[in-house]
């Protein structure tokens, strides 16, 4: 009983205590609503829960009801150590207190977030390019988009507000298969026509066709060969559809064109 006594006539210990509980209890609602989108979504709508779009829309929900709460704590927490938020909301206004939590770049980031969804641009799932780094998208926050890099396995942080500068990887591989000048085209074609057969072969390979010549090069004629396959393949399949040509070339006994420096003496 002194123990309690004591206890109440520490302010700041109950308020400190009555924070922590504020936090504990914010925590497990936010669980419990993240499990009620789940299990509503799975049983209304299994098939939007399972393709790229129900996840992207699944996980921005859990974003938004994140920072909602986080707001709620806050002000919470401010109102048990004797701030004025009611008077606070009154003057100024939840927006404003929204912004006065977040700066510019935020902000933009934010807006930028509910562009990426309600046009869109990219789900989670997607595989997208930004400066160099060819990634899959595995979460769209409020404020950055994560993605895996496809040859590093590194995770990339991308801000939002740069979702102009990111492009959409497409299923497409081009490849230019350079043949001597001293081959005949029909010749030529039918090596290309069995190095497509072989490649069609591949696992992950969608499909693979010949489209003709691509260039006339300095030293050889450039075949073009197109792959499709999954984004998220494409460096692996390029790696062996390149090989398949070597190969095939070699079966034949025909040798890659280079550029040769002929030396001329008097």
């Amino acid at each position: 009983m002194k123990f309690i006594n004591e206890l109440a006539q520490n302010t700041l210990l109950v308020k400190i205590i009555s924070s922590i509980i504020v936090i504990i209890v914010i925590a497990l609602v936010y669980i419990a609503f993240t499990n009620f989108l789940s299990s509503r979504m799975k049983k209304y709508d299994l098939e939007v829960l399972n393709n790229k779009k129900g996840k992207t829309y699944l996980k921005m929900l859990k974003n938004i009801g994140k920072y909602i709460l986080i707001i709620i704590a806050v002000l919470t927490i401010l109102h048990i150590f004797g701030i004025d938020v009611s008077s606070m909301i009154a003057g100024v206004g939840i927006i404003s207190i929204i912004i006065g939590f977040a700066v510019q770049d935020a902000l933009k980031d934010i807006i930028k977030g509910f562009d990426i969804i309600s046009d869109n641009f990219y789900n989670v799932g997607d595989v997208i390019k930004y400066e160099g780094i060819t990634g899959k998208v595995l979460n769209i926050g409020l404020k950055t988009t994560k993605v895996m890099d496809i040859l590093s396995l590194n995770i990339v942080s991308i801000s939002n507000r740069n979702i102009e500068k990111v492009e959409i990887v497409s299923n497409l591989i081009n490849i230019d298969v350079p043949l001597p000048y001293e081959i005949e085209i029909s010749k030529a074609e039918t090596v290309l026509e069995e190095i497509v057969t072989k490649i069609k072969q591949q696992k992950e390979v969608e499909n693979c066709e010949y489209r003709g010549v691509s260039d006339l090069d300095e030293s050889a004629i450039k075949y073009q060969i197109k792959v499709y396959c999954s984004p998220v393949q494409k460096p692996q399949i390029k790696r062996d559809a390149l090989r398949t040509v070597l190969l095939v070339l070699s079966e034949h006994k025909i040798s890659v064109p280079y550029n040769q420096l002929d030396i001329h003496q008097k």
